[in-house]
């Protein structure tokens, strides 16, 4: 049978991970609502979108006003019907040690990043609640779990959407709704945004190794909107970052007290002048894709979501091991 084509908003779409989750959609023959700020970065995913078999909008919006939300999703269902699936992924951020940073930064990061993702909750539950039916999906990253130095507004904005994604899941339970909402946990990833962030360390910003391409989050993205789990990691060092936190968070606080600021930053100088998208976007004239500077260090697949996507092989070929070492063992003795 001919497969429905599913209806999805992505915000954040125009670069990173959002970019790679509307190209992974559109092999899928979705029908894409792309909302970003960038006019250059949406118009080329637009066209990524289509050359893949996709259909889409893009819709100019700032997620830090929702009524730019409200207005978005009711355009999204006038041009292609239901919204199937919702991904909150528009992100902004600030490296700087706290004492340097201002309450308008702190603002427009919490706006964008959480009340962003809240807002757009929001507008999909209002179409999905008398439906009876929909998936949203928060894109998280293992700093929701563990504050790291250097990145304290963008850290609490995630760690405050964990809270609501979670008080949310439970009210759909209490309501015996069949909306769902679930909550990607992401690694460090190659997008461009370590370009772009505002920043005041003394050298180039990175993301913490080990780094994975976009596409991994892309793929986990589609993953999680089509089998439902509460949560799910990406990559081994968030799993190990969630769960240490949980084990030993003092020996978080130390560790990332001694290495936090230079695992942050590598060689070459940064211009404290250089363009940010903090309040306006950097791609109006440009687009920057969905990969950043560190193709040569990024890694292209993870057996940790590989494993997560199939757990249910993993411990069957497990207790096939086991109970194979367990008849070795009776064997010799």
């Amino acid at each position: 049978m001919k497969r429905r084509r599913e209806t999805v908003v992505i915000t954040g779409a125009s670069a990173g991970v959002g970019r790679a989750t509307a190209r992974a959609f559109a092999k899928r023959g979705a029908r894409l609502g792309l909302i970003a700020r960038g006019h250059a970065g949406l118009e080329a995913a637009l066209r990524d979108v289509e050359q893949l078999g996709g259909e889409a909008i893009s819709l100019p919006v700032d997620v830090a006003h929702a009524d730019q939300v409200e207005s978005a999703a009711e355009q999204v269902e006038e041009q292609f019907g239901p919204i199937d699936i919702w991904i909150n992924n528009a992100m902004v951020s600030v490296f700087s040690p706290l004492r340097e940073m201002t309450a308008d930064e702190y603002h427009r990061v919490t706006e964008v990043t959480y009340l962003g993702s809240v807002y757009g909750t929001m507008a999909a539950l209002k179409r999905m609640l008398p439906r009876d039916r929909g998936m949203i999906v928060q894109v998280g990253s293992a700093l929701a779990y563990r504050g790291i130095p250097l990145q304290s507004a963008y850290c609490g904005a995630k760690h405050a959407l964990q809270g609501f994604t979670e008080s949310l899941r439970a009210e759909l339970i209490h309501d015996k709704s069949h909306v769902k909402i679930t909550m990607v946990q992401m690694p460090a990833l190659n997008t461009p945004q370590f370009s772009w962030v505002k920043s005041r360390l003394p050298h180039k910003a990175q993301p913490v190794p080990p780094v994975y391409q976009p596409e991994v989050a892309a793929e986990a993205i589609v993953w999680a909107a089509h089998h439902y789990r509460r949560e799910w990691n990406v990559g081994l060092s968030t799993s190990i970052v969630v769960e240490g936190n949980k084990l030993l968070p003092g020996v978080g606080d130390f560790y990332l007290g001694q290495t936090g600021y230079e695992s942050q930053q590598h060689d070459g100088f940064e211009d404290p002048n250089r363009p940010n998208n903090l309040n306006a976007p950097v791609d109006e004239e440009r687009d920057f894709g969905a990969h950043g500077k560190f193709d040569n260090i990024a890694r292209m697949k993870s057996r940790q979501l590989w494993m997560e996507q199939h757990r249910g092989l993993v411990a069957v070929a497990g207790a096939l091991v086991g109970c194979a070492l367990l008849s070795r063992v009776a064997c010799r003795s």
